[in-house]
Formats: structure tokens, sequence, C-alpha cells
């Protein structure tokens, strides 16, 4: 699959106010300053679609991108808050985790989350306990591990490992996982045809 267009839609203080679940979703989330923006930059190939800042925090509200890849519909990517650090007072991160929590249990149009992960680290507890809580909810998703040009190659296959293994002590099954450069492109093509796949299935059922 290749992206023909993408751009900026609407950015949402509550799932309330997204936009209407017409077509099939795919969010992107991860601790602040992981990447995420760079990353669906390089997936729609297009530099400045989302707002790549030094500063983590910065996105503070659910922000919709209408995606064109052929088909007459197309699709929504949604940029999610991070979790974790951001220099913000306790109420807002308190108010970010109620907003993403509530975006991932109700929107019924959502197909996969993207969980992204920072290569260069090992294992970190927040992300761990993040994607476990993903479980319980009952959420698809996927792990996008970002910033593999930053890292000696072993260090990034180390590092991929061990979060692997850190997930099969309380998962039966593991979930599909992603190594990613913004820089180098690498896993975009892979990214963008599993959408492509989980377009079509969803398209089949009529969602």
């Amino acid at each position: 699959m290749e992206i023909k267009s993408a751009q900026y839609l609407i950015s949402s203080p509550k799932v309330e106010f997204c936009p209407q679940p017409d077509r099939s979703e795919y969010a992107f989330i991860g601790r602040s300053n992981v990447g995420k923006s760079s990353l669906i930059n390089m997936l729609c190939n297009k530099k400045e679609l989302a707002k790549i800042s030094s500063s983590p925090g910065k996105t503070q509200l659910i922000n919709h991108f209408e995606i064109n890849s052929g088909k007459s519909l197309g699709w929504f990517l949604v940029d999610l808050p991070g979790y974790g650090f951001a220099v913000v007072s306790q109420k807002k991160r308190k108010t970010w985790g109620i907003m993403i929590e509530n975006y991932i249990q109700r929107r019924k149009n959502l197909i996969n989350l993207f969980v992204l992960v920072d290569s260069r680290h090992s294992p970190q507890q927040i992300d761990i306990d993040f994607i476990n809580q993903l479980g319980q909810w009952a959420i698809p998703f996927s792990v996008v591990f970002t910033k593999s040009d930053k890292n000696k190659p072993a260090a990034t296959v180390r590092n991929v490992k061990a979060f692997m293994q850190r997930l099969a002590s309380t998962w039966v099954e593991l979930p599909k996982y992603f190594v990613t450069s913004a820089l180098k492109k690498e896993g975009r093509k892979e990214i963008l045809d599993l959408i492509h796949q989980l377009n079509k299935q969803a398209n089949a059922l009529g969602k």
C-alpha cells in the first residue's frame, strides 16, 4: 500500500468530539519524546504533517489525519498524546490519561493501536504496564520500536529481544512488532502493509 495523500483534519479534547467513525482508524501512542511525530511523517511521506518538538508533551489532543491510499473512503490516522514524562502539571497528566483511556475504549472504529517504544533503551516498566492494560481492555495493538538508527544494530536487537521476552512472561500470544527508523524509512512498508491487510478485513466485515 502507498499513501497518496494525507492531511490534518481536527484536534479533539474528548472522544465525543472526534470525527464520525465512518472508516477504519489507526492510532499511534507512546511515551513522550519517543519519536511519534517523526514516525507518522515518515509513514505518510510528508515531513511536516505531524508537528515535531524537542520538548515532551506537545501533543495534548486527539489529532486526526485523513489518509487516502487509493480507496474511495480512505482511513483515519490518529496521533495521541504521549504517556509518561511531560513538563505539565499532575492535574493535566490526569486529564490526558482520562482522555486517552476514553478514546481507546470507546472509539468503535479503532482497528489497531500502534504502541511506540524507544529501541535505544532496555524494557521500561511504564511501557510494559500500558501494554498489559491494553490486554485487560481487549484492545488490538502492535508494538513499534523507534529510533533504530540512533543505536548500534546489536544493541537494538538486544533491547527488542529483552522487551518481547518481558511480554512473554504475561502474554500467551505475542503481538506483532516492527523495528523502525524515521530517518532511514525502516519499517515503513511493513506497517503500511499491515494497515492495508486490516483495512481489507474491516471492509470485508462491513466495519
